[in-house]
């Protein structure tokens, strides 16, 4: 069956200096976005990332030094990424935990306030992992009957997740065929900020999920001792968090 859109989505795949949330930069970024009647548009960006790319991290993407020179950098075409995203929801292939929380610090860099409430999330490689735990390359294969040509080409691994996603609505009837549903199903409910560090407990009461205050709320762990605010607020924590915790601790003053 057809996934069915409610509003634009967006398909997307990043090309990063490395796999750090708050410190890697994108490199190069394609996006596909889908809308409601059927159309489809791309956007394709090779970035300047202003760090040098790790030879490591270029070995796997082969994207080097020496092929962003030249390139505007992400500021710089901040503005054109965001009017043409405008309100879509997104999807990607293990982009709920990287590809969109490393997008969203990105914005949050040139001082675009991106949404992060409003949209909903598909995960390819969440759905995949439920129904047949492997790899991209090994997804497409399984689901699209076709070898995953240029693998960690930004290009190929975004047209590549879109085709899975599509195939997977297809393949199994249990599966929704909704982005709302989609989104609920790629696990992105319990979520509080897009690392994963903060948590909706089974009361709906956003609690740590990592640390020596793991299973706490919020609110517990705030009210008991409030220097933890200001350390993770001076830790290494992604812009996301600290917006994140700085509105719990506002709702929790105002008594919200």
């Amino acid at each position: 069956m057809p996934i069915e859109l409610k509003k634009p989505l967006v398909i997307f795949d990043l090309e990063t200096t490395g796999i750090n949330v708050s410190k890697d930069r994108i490199i190069d970024i394609y996006l596909i976005k889908a809308y409601p009647d059927g159309k489809e548009e791309n956007l394709y960006k090779r970035l300047n990332p202003s760090v040098p790319i790790p030879n490591e991290t270029s070995e796997i993407h082969g994207i080097y030094d020496r092929d962003v020179v030249g390139c505007p950098t992400f500021a710089e075409v901040a503005s054109e990424l965001n009017v043409f995203i405008g309100d879509a929801d997104f999807a990607g292939f293990n982009s709920n935990r990287f590809d969109f929380p490393l997008l969203v610090e990105e914005f949050y860099r040139t001082g675009i306030d991106f949404d992060t409430v409003k949209r909903k999330f598909v995960d390819a490689q969440r759905i995949f992992h439920v129904k047949e735990p492997r790899n991209l390359a090994a997804a497409y294969r399984f689901y699209c009957d076709e070898t995953l040509e240029n693998a960690h080409s930004a290009e190929a691994d975004t047209k590549a997740t879109w085709e899975i996603i599509k195939a997977q609505v297809d393949k199994y009837s249990d599966l929704p065929s909704t982005v709302d549903a989609l989104h609920s199903f790629s696990g992105q409910n319990d979520l509080v900020d897009l690392a994963g560090r903060i948590r909706r407990n089974k009361q709906g009461e956003p609690a740590f999920a990592f640390g020596k205050h793991k299973g706490k709320t919020v609110g517990q762990v705030f009210k008991q001792e409030p220097s933890y605010f200001e350390w993770m607020m001076k830790g290494d924590f992604p812009e996301n968090t600290k917006r994140v915790i700085t509105r719990l601790m506002l709702n929790l003053k105002t008594g919200k």
